[in-house]
Order: C-alpha cells, then structure tokens, then sequence
C-alpha cells in the first residue's frame, strides 16, 4: 500500500473511534485530499500510432528532479491484457554524469498501490514523485537512469488492472524500453528491477516474463520488498483491517471490469457504492488517505457475501496472480519486515523457501520491527547496492536453504 495509509497508524487508529464526522473535519483541516486530474499530456488519441512496445508517443521535462540530474515525463506503449497497445504513462530520471561506452544501466522502479482511479499515477505528483522512489539518489549517483511506471489505467485512459501481473510486469519492462527510446538518456540494454509490495509483485512478474517478452534487454536482478506473492494469503490475512478492506475494494473494483468477473457473487448488493466511492480515491497522501477511511465506513462490516479465494472465478484469477510460478528469470534480493502485518513475514519467507527449493539464487534481507511502508524506504540503498554488485558481474550471493513454513 502507499505511504499514507501506514506512514501514520496512530492517525487511523484514533480518528475510528470518533467516526467520519472527526475524519471529515481532519480532511477540511488538511485540505490535501483532492486528487490530481491527468491533463492532455496523459490522454491517448483515438488511435495509437503504429509502433513496437515501448515507444515514446511523447515526453517533457519536469522539475525539482534531486542530485542534478534531469527528468521526463513520457507516455509510451505497452501491451495490454488482450494483446493490444495501450498508452502508459511514467518518470525517467536521467543522472548528471556522461554515459559509459554501450549507454546508461538501468533500474526500472515499480510502486506500491496508490489507487485503482486515472488521477491515483505517481507523475502526476510533479516534483513530489522523486520522494517516493526509494534509493533514487543513491542510483543516480552511480549514473544509473532511473524509470518508474505508473502501469495502465493510471494517469491514462482505461481501467488499472490492479495487482494483475501480467499487465504490471509488461508495463515496467515497456519503462526499460521507453528509456532506451528516449535520446535523452542514453541507456543501454542493461537493467535491474525494485519494488515494493504492489510493485514487488509487479517487479517479480517483470522477471519472469524479461526473456520472452523482451529479450533484447539483459536483465542482471529483480529486487523485491514486502511483496506481494500469495494474493489469497494476503487477502484473508488482511481482511477487516484498514489496509485490507481497501485492498479488496479496489481488487473487486478493478479485476469486475478487467476480467469480468461478476461482483455480484462475492459483495451484497447494497455495498456496491461503497466500493465505487472507494475506488475513486487515491492513497497518496495523509489527506486522501483520511478520507478512504472514511469511505469505509459505509462499506462494514459485512460487506462480503462470500470469500473470493473460494468462489470461482475469483479464486482461478487470484492463483493466477500468484508470484514464483516460473523462474525467477534473473537472482532475486527479497527484503522484508518483522513488523508488517499486511504481507506477513511468515509468508514472504515460505516465498523465498519455495524458491531455494527450486534452486534460484535468492538473497533474504530481514529488517527487524519495521512495518509494510518503512520496508520500502529502509531497503532503498540496500537494493541499490545489490544492484550495483550484479550490473558489476559479482556472484550474486544466496540465503538458500532458507527453512519456512
């Protein structure tokens, strides 16, 4: 999930008690609840040029990028569920220092859930995207190009299919592309993937499908924290809570339009415009996260007819989003936190289990009582310099055998 909604655990745990009158008055207070409305840089025409995933339809210069460097804002293509282009939109962060001979290296960032609604992209935060990027400085430092996606349906036009791996995954290999494609940044074929819960599944899906869905790049490591994995886990564990309600809602929202699959099994009825109210809010800032708590209010308690991890066709597509059910298609740096409670440590290392089993070279990084969000942030550097070692050609080191559950 985002930084709002568990960057401040005594805010919703205080403001429940006292209702959404308490949480209303907070967002007046605030005043940063709105969300952002894509302009026409975002919109796609009617017909998308003719062109090869990954090329750049447009780009422009942004400001506030740290570190000297410089960054863009494109729109490019990617392929979407069925098979067809669709526009993405995304940052590219270009460092300051001359490329090396053969282009830049690259480290394509993918993010934790934001939203599931058009203004919920993280480049529609102009400057203040650059501060959700763990371990961005650090990247451009050692001259790296940074890229980050938004995925589909975020900033352009279209339904995000949220937690859909396939989708994510193409899309943060697309970013790859599109920064190769644009003069600017000079990269080379060479690059690496972060990220973090959402975006450590949608990082986890891009190496699996790297060698056939792009093969002209050569991908050195996949860097994970608090991913993702066992969405059926994730959903029961989460249930009832503040994280995990949303999650579903915006899971139900989302997979009912991408996959058709009939809402009507799982959510009564009179709880559809709870969903609806709460899959047009972002989750980006202390303010809209304030107020998709007081969304939930009128979707509990209850608002389940059934568990969707058993109720067809839901439970087919949540196994099918599943992580870890090819090679890991390059050695993997997975890192996780003692405190999570919405991707629980027990489950991240049973993950990392199945994998050594399997015999991929998988480096478990533990961090002690930090929570879902400071995972993110607190392994940055260490995913950088993992990174580093692998673009360097080291030996990519192992926790195999790791015991787990």
């Amino acid at each position: 999930m985002s930084d709002a909604l568990h960057a401040h655990p005594r805010q919703e745990t205080d403001a429940r008690p006292f209702g959404p009158a308490l949480v209303h008055a907070a967002l007046l207070l605030c005043g940063c609840a709105s969300i952002p409305t894509p302009g026409p840089f975002y919109g796609a025409a009617e017909t998308l040029p003719q062109g090869k995933p990954g090329a750049v339809l447009r780009s422009e210069r942004m400001t506030g990028a740290p570190a000297g460097s410089t960054a863009y804002r494109v729109l490019y293509l990617s392929t979407g569920l069925d098979g067809t282009l669709v526009p993405v939109s995304g940052v590219v962060v270009v460092p300051p220092v001359s490329p090396p001979e053969g282009g830049r290296k690259v480290v394509a960032w993918a993010h934790p859930t934001t939203g599931v609604a058009r203004g919920c992209a993280p480049s529609l935060l102009g400057r203040d995207v650059f501060e959700t990027i763990p371990g961005l400085e650090d990247a451009l430092s050692l001259g790296y190009v940074v890229t980050a996606t938004d995925y589909p349906g975020l900033g352009t036009p279209g339904v995000h299919p949220y937690l859909v791996g396939l989708s994510e995954g193409r899309a943060v290999l697309d970013s790859v592309r599109a920064a190769r494609a644009l003069a600017e940044a000079r990269a080379g074929a060479e690059f690496g993937i972060f990220g973090h819960s959402q975006g450590g599944q949608a990082a986890l899906f891009a190496g699996e499908l790297a060698a056939e869905y792009a093969p002209e790049l050569t991908l050195v490591g996949v860097a994970a924290a608090a991913p993702a994995t066992d969405l059926a886990v994730l959903f029961e564990a989460a249930r009832g809570s503040d994280f995990g309600d949303v999650i579903t809602a915006y899971s139900l929202w989302s997979w009912s339009r991408v996959y058709q699959a009939p809402v009507s099994s799982v959510l009564r009825p009179d709880k559809l415009p709870a969903v609806e109210k709460i899959a047009a809010g972002c989750a980006e800032n202390v303010g809209q996260a304030l107020r998709l708590l007081a969304d939930l209010q009128s979707l509990r308690p209850d608002f389940l007819l059934a568990d969707p991890t058993k109720v067809e066709p839901w439970s087919t597509l949540i196994a099918r989003n599943r992580t870890g059910q090819a090679p890991a298609g390059a050695p993997l740096l997975v890192a996780q936190g003692t405190a999570d409670t919405l991707v629980l440590p027990a489950v991240t290392r049973s993950f990392v289990s199945r994998l050594c089993r399997r015999g991929e070279r998988v480096r478990y990084l533990e961090l002690p009582d930090v929570d879902h969000i400071e995972c993110g942030q607190k392994s940055g550097t260490a995913a950088v310099t993992w990174m580093l070692a692998r673009f360097e050609g080291a030996p990519a080191p192992s926790s195999c055998p790791l015991s787990g559950p």
